[in-house]
């Protein structure tokens, strides 16, 4: 007799392929959910249309809300993972009710960060929804004591899996990004295989000439980018990011390498290729500071940090993810204009923008021209200023001057 009905966010990986049998060795009803976020992936030539569809959707909803934000976790981490969690979940959660299923799972570990984002965003879309962690039940840990042994039980029944016990690190991949985890990658000394990378070129082999980009923005999302040199252009959201992740491919651009902090309280190792998105994030750091009062920006900042973090930790549908995120697009209604720039040898160059909507004003800051500006005022300007340094180094500060 069955115990249910499970939807799995299955992704074809080892994990996942090995729970799916576990979880039928259980006795459940297992409806497998593959979701696509881009991700390269043999699918059906009759599914073409819907899972454009799918990677399209993350694009809008979930790419470019980050693009807007700047969103880096700890001022590296572009968030590829962590921003397809809540994209996945609902869509699990959707097909949930549909099917009447009681039942949710995934395959994230017991210590990362997976596990929360795919558990809030359920819980929150669908708050009766009982969850299946196979990484937190003793039956399936204890038998499980790591990745050789899935591919042991894998191997003992027949099922195909992308890893090997050569290689068998965790890897995540969507249209955005694609990370690297677990196996020798753990010890944070030891360098990446060089053959490790499936995104990116190494940047030693990419060409050695560069491709510009001309890249239109609106309301803080791209609207169009232009090959300056090939005159080849891209104007829909989902053609956009695919060939900015071709290009930032070819010229290995978007590796990183770091240790970095999880939610659950412990440090990891990632290893991280994200080409378009670092490509956007130097030209809508650019068009933004343009186009953005300076006191807006700080502010902004402040909610980009924020924004990252919920991201990370799992909050996308959070009251205050929404309300951040309703703040951030407000601040974006003159983030419009062009960014030209070069991508090279791994590297991003500003090369010029433009804008109808700058705050730049030429003759203002101009060297050669005075303008309505008079530099005699700068002199109060400085004394006011420095009313506050000069007391405290009257009142204080004379005993940490150095002679």
């Amino acid at each position: 007799m069955s115990k249910g009905t499970v939807v799995l966010a299955y992704s074809g990986g080892l994990d996942t392929s090995c729970i799916l049998v576990w979880l039928k060795e259980q006795g459940y009803d297992v409806i497998a959910f593959l979701a696509n976020i881009g991700q390269e992936e043999d699918f059906e030539a009759a599914r073409i249309k819907a899972e454009k569809l799918g990677a399209k959707k993350f694009v809008e909803d979930f790419i470019w809300p980050s693009v807007q934000a700047n969103a880096v976790y700890e001022d590296r981490y572009l968030l590829g993972t962590a921003i397809a969690r809540p994209c996945i979940a609902r869509s699990q959660v959707k097909i949930a009710r549909r099917e009447n299923a009681q039942f949710v799972s995934h395959g994230a570990t017991g210590k990362g960060n997976d596990q929360i984002r795919f558990e809030l965003t359920c819980y929150a879309l669908y708050p009766e929804v009982k969850i299946i962690a196979p990484w937190r039940i003793p039956e399936f840990y204890n038998r499980f004591l790591g990745r050789i042994d899935l591919i042991d039980y894998a191997q003992k029944h027949d099922i195909p899996v992308p890893v090997t016990k050569k290689a068998p690190w965790s890897m995540d991949a969507n249209l955005m990004h694609i990370s690297y985890e677990s196996g020798i990658l753990e010890n944070p000394k030891t360098h990446a295989p060089a053959d490790l990378y499936l995104m990116t070129k190494n940047p030693e082999d990419s060409p050695n000439t560069p491709d510009v980009l001309e890249m239109e923005f609106t309301n803080g999302v791209p609207v169009k980018v232009t090959n300056v040199k090939e005159g080849k252009s891209k104007d829909s959201p989902l053609d956009i990011f695919s060939y900015l992740n071709e290009i930032g491919g070819k010229h290995g651009v978007g590796r990183i390498d770091i240790v970095e902090n999880r939610f659950i309280g412990m440090k990891s190792r990632g290893i991280y290729e994200t080409p378009g998105g670092t490509i956007l994030l130097k030209a809508h750091l650019d068009i933004e500071t343009f186009t953005m009062d300076k006191e807006v920006r700080r502010i902004k900042q402040g909610l980009g940090i924020k924004f990252s973090e919920l991201i990370y930790n799992g909050f996308w549908y959070s009251p205050e993810c929404d309300f951040v995120r309703h703040c951030i697009n407000k601040s974006q209604e003159n983030v419009q204009g062009k960014v030209q720039l070069s991508v090279f040898k791994g590297q991003v160059y500003i090369l010029g923008r433009e804008s109808p909507k700058s705050l730049y004003n030429e003759e203002l800051v101009s060297m050669d021209v005075q303008g309505d500006y008079d530099p005699c005022d700068a002199t109060g300007f400085i004394r006011i200023n420095a009313v506050r340094l000069r007391e405290h180094h009257r009142l204080q500060g004379v005993s940490t001057i150095k002679k």
